[in-house]
């Protein structure tokens, strides 16, 4: 699973298991958390405008909003409009708005950035546009830093201590503790380093290593010379054994560069309490080559960075910032480090500030952030439910107005899950603003990911690329002729019919990162970074309403992103891939200005086909064939939210709107015409009939109006996605598509009845009419009821006319999706047209059993195979490589976690259930631990969080997951 979502990084973490154990221990705790009930028409825009920026001139010209979507054509960039490409502000209209409102620049605005933790040395990352500081706090919520300082030593008359790894440490004479005990713990670096760091660090110290190993072995060897030399003929049994002596150890050095083995130096970690505040260092000296260097007594003493704002390093070498936080009476010390660039550069798109340097600012430049790391170091980076509820926690607790998360995977039910719950609170309760990104998994349809295209409460981001980013941040020959989504953004609707994706931004940006990585500055791009570009863009709203005391909401900041964005595309099915639209910051605040005396109200949306006892849904989603070829009723149920503050006589009792229901597809979607909507909802009926469409992607909504003020536009709406598949028909069962054209950026998607009896699909793909390389994706989606959407993906590059087949699974009876996408930036500039044919065959082959079990005793395994569609070839293989065995726990413990980390902000208290089991394993074994309804489950869980760490009978950590 790919957990940051920055395609840059394209970092996918493979966590396999170590090859070799021998006596084991894995340790599995479950976080339980408090249950849920304790929780408690848009009108065309031409826009011309022109900037000149020395003897260069930009012309951009936009065409209606509802075609060009602001495309930016005809240009030349020069110096200026090229490092104000680097972090794109302009096409959200963030520019405009901070030059018009300059004192509304994020000031008085916390953003919490949950993420893989920001380098608070990081360039522009110091303070604000008003000189205050940047960065109040940096957290380790994951709990990957901790170390165990619960031992507790005295010191003596030369001011000694001995610390956890055997090493005598010497304390600065001026550290004051009036206790005169000292908590001592200690950790391998290594641990706390991302991989690039840690392989970096391998090489140069590994470089050193040899070059005093070379010196050692031409000493050794001058030695030797030397002494044969001078003892031409040896017949002593003495001067044998020294010459013996010699040669051993010339032979040793040269072995050890075989044998050569960084495991990383251990350093050593002292708390204590200096009568005001605690206090920790670090000593660093196994780090440094230098003598002398890295001693105990040397390190500045931290203390939280909440507290002081100051942070310190390891070394020189590693140039890696680390922050110090102690928690439980000074029983652990976390040591912060990030786990990848990613989160400081999502924190820089947001709010960087650099003073000599303002083409280079984030967003919001007077925003102020709080760094909540949910990337676990121990998982390569990749987020777990503890690092999700802490960062929640922390949020809360700093009384932040926004959350930026640049982070998600697949997930089984949307909207569903003990961090959704979480999330709700935090939203309806205490009106933080939550933004998070849509993902990287398109461009077929329903990728979305959790939390950001899946959760009602969040704003979910899709990742825009305009002309002016594709020639200054991506350094294209020759731009697109008007903006588009990237190629890989993900797509809507979720499984249950909601659209997914809110609203979209700037998704690439050049900005800062950590230190260790020896630069300033990295292009990345991702829904990670349209996610802090439109989070930064509502930092300014929300600056602007703190100043002119309008009330803050998330609903109505919401309200007014979506009925003012720009539409990208001018397809009604463009709404799945781009949400409402490109955010204009301008619009969304003229719209805020407009309606801040109109209820702070959220329209929730419950929809149920009428005669079935189908699960509820945020919208309609008509995929299958069967769906497809008879009308259907459905109750809409539409209840008003208020804040939990809300008033029950002020605001909700006189809560009345009439509401004029829209269709965008009468023939197809019928609604009633008016609605009487009270603060208690209503319910009312649609009649969908798609049995006159054509085959392919049909995209509808029915929206509500205020009647008494229609300029508020649609204050809620019903997404209707219609997927109507074609059959095959031949037998063999085999289907084409002829004379597909393609231009950068273009999809086709074709939807298929896959044929009962099928388990697999060939797919060739016979490309002509080009003379450079073209690059595309191919996606095939399936959805099957309660589980994750089965998704096959591939990048194809043709260096030239050619054909080339792919092969991937498939579940017969169910439709499939086959999207086909010319990479956005592929062929740009060239200006032919690729022509593809496209060729798809359907293959299948079922077994009685998949997988054989064998149990000792038990009679010879039948396998019985049948070919349903076609003639096939049957090669079948055995191989017995795997021993599947029961464990039951050998210790249970249920306990309360500490307070200062784990309390909810409803006041309930995080349980942790930690389950202790003992086996045994060969040589050369690998083990794969399987806890059937918790594995790979992060959002759709109940449970708050789990995690398993495989430990020796030395209790020394091997590997977790």
């Amino acid at each position: 699973m790919q957990s940051p979502l920055s395609l840059a990084l394209n970092t996918a973490h493979s966590n396999q298991f170590p090859s070799y154990f021998r006596s084991l221990f894995l340790t599995h705790s479950l976080l339980i958390s408090a249950p849920k009930s304790y929780f408690s028409s848009k009108k065309s825009r031409d826009r011309i405008s022109t900037c000149t920026e020395n003897s260069s001139r930009i012309l951009i010209r936009a065409m209606p909003s509802g075609e060009g979507n602001g495309a930016l054509r005809n240009f030349k960039l020069n110096e200026s409009t090229f490092l104000a490409s680097l972090m794109p502000k302009k096409e959200i209209a963030a520019d405009r708005f901070v030059e018009a409102h300059p004192e509304y620049d994020g000031r008085g605005v916390i953003i919490a950035i949950f993420d893989s933790g920001v380098d608070p040395a990081a360039a522009g990352l110091q303070e604000t546009s008003d000189g205050k500081p940047k960065i109040l706090d940096v957290i380790d919520c994951t709990g990957s830093g901790d170390i165990d300082t619960s031992t507790v030593v005295k010191a003596d008359d030369c001011r000694c201590i001995r610390g956890t790894s055997g090493a005598t440490l010497v304390l600065n004479s001026s550290w004051k503790n009036p206790s005169g005990e000292w908590h001592v713990g200690c950790k391998l670096v290594y641990e706390l380093f991302t991989n690039t760091l840690t392989s970096r660090l391998k090489k140069e110290r590994e470089k050193r290593w040899d070059e005093k190993n070379q010196e050692a072995i031409a000493e050794a060897v001058k030695q030797l010379d030397a002494y044969d030399k001078k003892h031409t003929k040896i017949e002593d049994a003495n001067l044998k054994k020294v010459r013996e002596d010699l040669q051993s150890r010339v032979d040793l050095l040269r072995k050890q560069a075989d044998s050569y083995d960084d495991k990383g130096p251990v350093i050593d970690a002292v708390v204590w309490h200096d009568g005001e505040v605690w206090r920790a260092a670090l000593d660093t000296q196994s780090f440094d080559d230098e003598p002398g260097c890295g001693k105990l007594a040397d390190f500045v003493p931290l203390t939280n960075y909440r507290i002081e704002r100051k942070y310190g390093i390891f070394s020189k070498l590693d140039a890696c910032t680390c922050v110090l936080n102690i928690y439980n009476e000074g029983n652990i010390l976390s040591i912060v480090t990030d786990s990848s660039p990613h989160g400081t550069h999502v924190a820089g798109i947001t709010a960087a500030f650099h003073q000599k340097e303002p083409l280079l600012n984030g967003v919001a430049p007077g925003a102020q952030l709080i760094s909540c790391k949910i990337g676990d170091s121990r998982l390569g980076s990749m987020e777990t439910g503890t690092g999700l509820t802490r960062a929640l926690i922390a949020a809360v607790e700093h009384k932040c107005d926004l959350i930026n998360m640049s982070y998600g995977e697949a997930t089984l039910l949307p909207d569903y899950g003990c961090f959704v719950d979480l999330v709700n609170e935090v939203v309806n309760k205490h009106r933080l603003i939550y933004v998070s990104s849509a993902g990287n998994n398109g461009p077929a349809l329903s990728t979305v990911g959790a939390p950001g295209g899946t959760t009602s409460s969040i704003i979910g981001v899709g990742a825009y690329v305009s002309p002016t980013m594709a020639a200054g941040t991506h350094s294209l020959v020759e731009a697109p002729p008007e903006g588009l989504e990237y190629t890989w953004s993900s797509r809507g609707p979720t499984a249950d019919g909601d659209l997914g994706v809110c609203i979209s931004a700037a998704g690439g940006a050049v900005a800062p990162v950590p230190t260790w990585t020896l630069q300033r500055r990295m292009l990345m791009n991702g829904t990670s970074m349209s996610s802090p570009c439109a989070c930064g863009g509502v930092a300014l709203l929300v600056s602007a309403m703190k100043a002119e005391g309008i009330p803050v909401s998330p609903y109505s900041v919401r309200k007014a992103l979506e009925n003012t964005a720009i539409p990208v595309g001018g397809l009604p099915e463009d709404k799945l891939t781009s949400g409402q639209g490109l955010m204009q910051v301008d619009k969304a605040y003229e719209y805020i200005q407009k309606s801040c005396n109109v209820p702070c109200v959220w329209y929730q949306v419950k929809v149920n086909q009428c005669g079935k006892p189908t699960p509820t849904s945020r919208g309609i989603y008509l995929r299958e064939a069967n769906s497809c070829r008879q009308k259907t009723e459905w109750t809409v149920k539409v209840e008003p939210k208020f804040h939990e503050d809300a008033c029950n006589l002020d605001q909700l009792v006189p809560f009345e709107e009439c509401i004029e229901l829209h269709s965008t597809g009468e023939a197809v979607v019928r609604a009633p015409e008016y609605l009487l909507l009270t603060h208690n909802g209503r319910d009312f009926n649609l009649i969908v009939d798609p049995t006159h469409l054509s085959d392919g992607l049909h995209y509808y909504e029915v929206y509500g109006l205020d009647c008494k003020a229609l300029w508020r536009g649609p204050l809620f709406r019903i997404s209707v996605t219609i997927t109507k598949p074609k059959a095959v028909e031949s037998r063999p069962p085999l289907i084409a598509f002829q004379k597909l054209s393609f231009l950068p950026g273009h999809i086709e998607r074709k939807f298929i009845e896959v044929p009962l009896g099928a388990t697999w699909v060939e797919a060739t793909m016979k490309t002509s009419g080009f003379e450079t390389a073209r690059r595309f994706f191919i996606d095939a989606v399936q959805i099957s009821p309660l589980q994750r959407p089965k998704k096959w993906d591939s990048v194809a590059t043709f260096s030239f006319p050619s054909s080339k087949t792919f092969a991937f699974p498939a579940e017969g009876g169910l439709a499939m999706e086959l999207a086909i996408a010319q990479f956005w930036s592929s062929g740009v500039g060239i200006h032919e047209t690729t022509v593809v044919d496209l060729e798809i065959a359907f293959h299948g082959i079922r077994i009685n059993n998949k997988e054989i079990v064998l149990r000792g005793g038990e009679a010879p395994a039948r396998i019985d195979a049948e070919a349903l569609l076609s003639v096939e070839k049957l090669g079948p293989t055995a191989v017995l490589n795997k021993v599947r065995v029961p464990y039951r726990p050998i210790d249970a413990k249920l306990s309360t976690l500490a307070a200062e980390r784990d309390k909810l902000p409803s006041g309930k208290q995080t349980l942790a259930l930690v389950l202790t089991y003992k086996f045994k394993l060969e040589d050369a074994a690998e083990i794969k631990p399987q806890i059937p309804l918790l594995n790979n489950r992060i959002y759709d869980n109940k449970f708050e969080s789990q995690f398993y760490m495989i430990s020796d009978p030395n209790k020394v950590n091997i590997f977790c997951s």
